[in-house]
């Protein structure tokens, strides 16, 4: 009868720490699952409104032109 009771405490044992395990797992897996619904959000863009980002054709006739530097910057007789 003792080893009837020691072997079930045993069992028991063993799938308690079993069961605390696989719960850590699920509470690991469901923050990752939130983490990966927010980034979602994000990536999709549904909710957030471009239009105030949006640039004008009329006001870049506004801006000066700039200079060429890629002439300046030849490095093709620097080794020679």
């Amino acid at each position: 009868m003792k080893l009837f009771a020691t072997i079930f405490m045993l069992f028991t044992l063993l799938f308690s720490a079993d069961n605390n395990e696989t719960k850590k797992h699920l509470k690991k897996q469901m923050e990752k699952e939130k983490k990966y619904s927010v980034e979602q959000k994000f990536y999709r863009a549904d909710e957030y409104d471009f239009k105030g980002a949006e640039v004008d054709n009329k006001s870049l006739k506004k801006i000066p032109p700039q200079p060429d530097y890629n002439d300046d910057f030849d490095m093709d007789n620097v080794y020679d």
